[in-house]
């Protein structure tokens, strides 16, 4: 059997809930030390970082109620709830992604292969639907950077796509041809793949992955739309061309292939100026929506020189 983290005592047993739904409480009450007692053990030579990413936001973080049963999964349904009511059906042990195209070291690498050697630590980040809802997430992960630096990408490889599992036996939304086309497609330029705010997630509050946020490990781009943060990947693919990807194919008029957070831009039934914050009441003030999601420092240089009113 595949072993993740190999202690099986969760995050909630060895801190009191009220403490580890409030991470910024454990980061201020202990300087970050007893993260890396949390998560005892990683698998294959991992290392968790303790201390707070130089990337992560001091904002308010979401319960871990809200981030594991309001999500878009469409494998599991279109409804918010339906991926907490039916992703426990998926089973993630084993679990192995296709990493091919045009890289030196193509190959099927295991769960444990991908870990090994990975450098995880927490970062804080805010995540803003397309549908002009928002959280911020604690996630737990290692750049992708580094691991396709292990694959050696090709000096003409200049976009990464990747693929969800197919599974409709225990992912009923798949039993759907009408729904979306499977599988979920996603992709990026290479640089945006590289760039360190880019992870690989396999956990967020201190536990491995739920279910319904895509485990056992997802993508998430944090100046993009949600939709781009792919879960549950089997495939990584190096090419030298744009990559088709799901959401583009199903309305390119509304989702094109970059889909930065960018509040000047609208989607064309709504308006992309604000955002809900999950979890903040009913009748709580919307929040400004901000460029690039708030990371405009760290990835505006990656489209200088584009119109920014056309790369939705």
């Amino acid at each position: 059997m595949k072993s993740r983290f190999e202690n099986d005592m969760g995050y909630s047993e060895v801190t009191p809930k009220s403490v580890w739904l409030n991470r910024r409480d454990l980061l201020k009450s202990a300087g970050g030390a007893t993260i890396a007692a949390s998560i005892a053990g990683l698998a294959n030579g991992a290392t968790f970082e303790a201390s707070k990413s130089i990337y992560s936001t001091d904002e308010e973080l979401n319960d871990f109620e809200d981030i594991t049963s309001y999500n878009n999964f469409y494998e599991f349904g279109t409804g918010k709830g339906d991926p907490a009511r039916y992703a426990g059906e998926l089973t993630t042990e084993p679990w192995s992604v296709v990493i091919d195209g045009m890289v030196e070291n193509p190959g099927t690498y295991s769960y444990e292969d991908i870990l090994s050697g990975a450098a995880l630590e927490e970062r804080i980040y805010r995540l803003r639907c397309v549908e002009a809802w928002s959280m911020v997430i604690p996630w737990i992960g290692f750049e992708l950077g580094h691991l396709l630096k292990r694959a050696v990408p090709e000096p003409s490889a200049k976009f990464v796509a990747f693929e969800t599992l197919v599974r409709p036996e225990e992912m009923r939304g798949q039993r759907s041809r009408f729904l979306l086309e499977w599988p979920y497609r996603e992709g990026l330029r290479l640089d945006e793949a590289m760039n360190p705010l880019t992870i690989l997630a396999v956990g967020l509050y201190g536990e491995e992955l739920p279910n319904q946020n895509g485990a056992p490990i997802r993508l998430v781009v944090p100046w993009k739309y949600g939709f781009k943060s792919i879960k549950s990947i089997v495939r990584i693919t190096l090419t030298d061309f744009q990559p088709p990807t799901t959401w583009n194919m199903q309305a390119p008029g509304e989702y094109g292939f970059y889909s930065n957070v960018n509040p000047l831009v609208d989607h064309p039934r709504w308006s992309q100026a604000t955002e809900r914050r999950v979890g903040s009441g009913l009748f709580a003030r919307r929040m400004e929506t901000q460029m690039f999601n708030g990371y405009e420092e760290y990835v505006a240089g990656l489209y200088e020189g584009m119109d920014l009113s056309t790369n939705y």
